[in-house]
């Protein structure tokens, strides 16, 4: 086998072992063979080609055809011409695939399904990846910048998977790319022997030939793989989610087969409402007094609007108080009762938000979680999650009159700023059905209720799960055209246009009540996932509302024969329940005093973002980030760093003794040849500098100028190679930097950023390595005792 084509394989093997860091996202792996087998197919189509021989790019071109054919003739072989040929129908049909996919990609939890969406971007993009490897090291013999999309492919996998092997994936893809660096130099060296100059490489210190190749892969990038092995376990990853561990709320986790994935709430809940099988999420123990029919279990609030969708805003989160605050704008004389509820998540169900009832006065759970204090929430972090985690909250069920929700006052201007903001780019519709369901409301309750009943009762709207999701600024326009969606439809559209009122408003996320059990317990499923809107009035705090038909309960307050005409003694708040007021209850203030105190009030930094209670990570994750991101910069500039520490030490100053000026001889000549490796021209050891100076005139095309310096050179080494009393020559580096300069004159823009970033005169320092550690092992073994067989007889 020739040199080429065992470049051209292990090229192919570097790509499927990058694309290893792939299997943790996606079950089950046999997309892996099938992909295998087509980057096969690739590699055979280059070789060929590279072998009748074709141009660089008429090859590229032809393996880029070959992988367009077998994609259609695997994806699309029912939309193509004779089953392989692509038309402008496979073209759709592909864009229909890759459309499905992203779509799935948002849909489900690690790991997905391979959904024919997902097999389509997995397989076509390990075989995109593999095309560009291999045109770059094999066709275009430049094994250094193939690491790049290598990288990249395992850098889209580090970055969504979070699992405890990732360092073993990140090993077999390093060990891919140290792999293809090996091969490349191994066919260089069989084409031209060893570098002028170079050292000897034999254990006896006697001059040789090539040196074994073999040798040079095992012993190279230990100390680099290393640092860049260790230093990412040490790095802190944020967590979160919506309703399971794969949201984008704060990271990704680990669910079973995402059925409730909160990346796209739109999806998911959709996708958790359809199910076959109503799976038991958690189970829920309550207060012997509790009213388990009005028992929602919130997950996370979205409180930000783009005209788009709903999603968290950018908050701090802190650590886990032991007594929480009193909701913004909860006044001392609205009653409220407290409820103790113990709740068990299935081992199966790993959500990164602590599901709870709102609002929360006190929680105990194990392991590691965070308080986001705005939205009274918890989120987990470093990886922690619910699975199969039993805990206790205390909250408090919050029970207003319609008499004390009528009477709230106007919000703040704070509060209003913040959560009555809608886009310009929101359709006009929303807010004119608004002002016509309200019409002739006299305060913002009035208008709230009859929104949730215009929803709910008398609009016409009919709840159907299988409806499309909506897309784009239009969606809630067309929600309110067609009057069927499921709870997300009806959430957002209500917030949406609560807002254009000037009533403060957000959605929540999470679970509506479950079905009481036998045995005292309520059990909360998978259709149970749900999403309601949240309005704020002053002096009652955020209040729910269910505008979605057939789910969930209609709130007592919003009833319009709820008795409430009394308002209830101030004893009636329990003892666990802060009778301080809001200090959000006045008109002058946005949040409360202890909100203020934990610096929930501003939110500068992302919900994601798990920072420390004093303000900052501690100094050494700041050191852990900085080394991580120095070693990300170090592995693509380690060619270009190499290169220009070797040409300064090269040309440096050196000893005036003859000794010295002999050695500084030799080196610039190495730097000239390396310069003109660097641009194509490989050196041929076989012939003396003269002559080896001649061929690099000839193929460089160098001017007289440049020339005459190439030979200055080459006449110096010559006088210390063979002459008995050698005649030195000054100026040999500036000579080295004329001939550089005149090849940088001619070279072309994307030659002169290879030769910079991608030196091949670079394989040196795997050669030194190399070199290296075989006189570490020489040293090693000869420093080793030799122990004698005994001969098994007595003295």
């Amino acid at each position: 086998m020739s040199g080429r084509a065992r470049l051209a394989l292990t090229a192919a093997a570097a790509t499927l072992m990058a694309s290893c860091a792939l299997l943790p996202l996606v079950s089950p792996m046999t997309w892996l063979f099938q992909a295998a087998f087509l980057v096969a197919v690739q590699t055979g189509v280059g070789a060929a080609a590279r072998r009748v021989p074709l141009a660089r790019p008429l090859t590229v071109a032809a393996q880029a055809l070959v992988t367009l054919l077998t994609l259609t003739m695997v994806f699309a072989r029912g939309h193509a011409l004779a089953g392989m040929i692509p038309g402008p129908d496979t073209f759709r049909y592909f864009g229909d695939l890759l459309q499905q996919g992203s779509e799935d990609v948002s849909r489900y939890a690690i790991p997905a399904p391979l959904t024919p969406g997902i097999r389509l971007m997995v397989i076509g993009g390990v075989l995109v990846v593999g095309l560009v490897v291999d045109t770059l090291a094999v066709t275009f013999r430049s094994a250094a910048p193939a690491g790049l999309p290598l990288l990249a492919l395992y850098s889209v996998a580090a970055g969504l998977s979070d699992g405890p092997t990732d360092w073993l994936w990140f090993l077999v893809a390093a060990a891919g790319y140290l792999m293809l660096l090996l091969a490349e130099g191994r066919d260089r060296l069989s084409q031209w022997g060893r570098v002028f100059g170079g050292a000897p490489r034999t254990p006896g210190g006697q001059e040789s030939g090539a040196v074994a190749p073999v040798r040079t892969g095992r012993r190279i990038g230990f100390a680099v793989l290393s640092v860049a092995l260790f230093v990412p376990l040490a790095m802190p990853s944020i967590q979160g989610g919506l309703l399971d561990g794969a949201g984008t709320g704060v990271g990704v986790g680990d669910g079973n087969g995402g059925t409730i994935s909160a990346v796209n709430p739109l999806v998911s809940l959709r996708d958790s409402l359809n199910v076959d099988e109503d799976r038991q999420v958690l189970s829920v123990r309550t207060s012997a007094n509790a009213d388990v029919s009005d028992l929602y279990l919130r997950i996370v609030s979205l409180d930000d609007f783009d005209g788009t969708t709903w999603k968290p805003a950018q908050r701090h989160i802190t650590g886990v108080p032991g007594k929480f605050p009193t909701p913004a704008g909860l006044g001392g004389d609205v009653k409220r009762t407290t409820v103790k509820s113990t709740i068990t998540a299935a081992d199966w169900y790993a959500q990164d938000w602590l599901p709870m009832p709102y609002p929360p006065s006190g929680v105990k759970v194990a392991g590691t979680w965070r308080y986001e204090p705005v939205g009274m929430t918890l989120v987990g972090d470093h990886g922690q999650n619910t699975r199969g985690e039993t805990y206790q909250v205390t909250s408090l069920d919050v029970q207003p009159t319609a008499e004390q929700l009528a009477a709230a006052p106007e919000p703040s201007a704070a509060m209003k700023t913040e959560y009555t903001k809608v886009p310009s780019s929101l359709p006009s519709v929303v807010a004119k059905t608004a002002k016509e369901v309200t019409a002739g409301s006299v305060n913002h309750y009035e208008q709230a209720v009859k929104l949730q009943d215009y929803f709910a009762v008398s609009g016409g709207f009919q709840y159907d799960t299988q409806v499309e999701v909506g897309r784009g600024e239009g969606a809630i326009a067309n929600f309110l055209k067609q009057k069927r969606g499921f709870c997300v439809h009806f959430s957002f559209a209500m917030a949406a246009m609560a807002r254009t009122l000037g009533i403060p408003a957000r959605v929540a996320v999470g679970f509506a009540p479950g079905t009481p059990q036998a045995d005292g317990t309520v059990s909360v499923g998978l259709k149970d996932a749900h999403a309601w809107p949240e309005l704020y009035f002053e002096g009652v705090g955020w209040t729910r509302f269910e505008p979605t038909p057939t789910r969930g309960t209609t709130p007592s307050y919003t009833v319009s024969d709820t008795p409430g005409s009394s308002v209830p003694d101030e004893t009636l708040p329990s003892k666990g329940a802060s009778t301080a007021p809001s200090a959000s209850a006045s008109a002058s203030e946005s949040c409360t005093a202890q909100l203020r105190k934990l610096d929930a009030c501003a939110s500068p930094s992302a919900a994601a973002a798990a920072q420390s209670a004093d303000g900052g990570p501690p100094w050494w994750q700041l050191a852990l980030w900085a080394l991580g991101g120095l070693a990300v910069l170090a592995v693509p500039l380690a060619p270009l760093l190499y290169r220009q520490r070797a040409r300064a030490g090269r040309l440096g100053a050196h000893d005036r003794t003859p000794e010295g000026v002999a050695a500084h001889t030799l080196a610039v000549w190495l730097e000239l040849t390396d310069t003109a490796w660097d641009f194509g021209i490989l050196p041929d050891e076989s012939q003396t500098p003269r002559n080896a100076a001649a061929r690099i005139v000839r193929l460089g095309r160098l001017d007289p100028a440049a020339g005459a310096s190439v030979h200055r050179v080459a006449d110096a080494v010559e006088q210390v190679l063979y002459a008995p009393r050698p005649r030195l020559t000054a100026g040999l580096a500036d000579d080295v930097r004329k001939v550089s300069a005149a090849f940088n004159g001619m070279a072309g823009v994307l030659v002169r950023l290879r030769v910079l970033f991608a030196p091949r005169s670079a394989v040196r320092a795997v050669w030194a390595a190399s070199a290296g550690w075989a006189r570490l092992r020489e040293r090693a073994a000869a420093a080793r005792p030799t122990l004698r067989k005994p001969s098994g007889q007595e003295g």
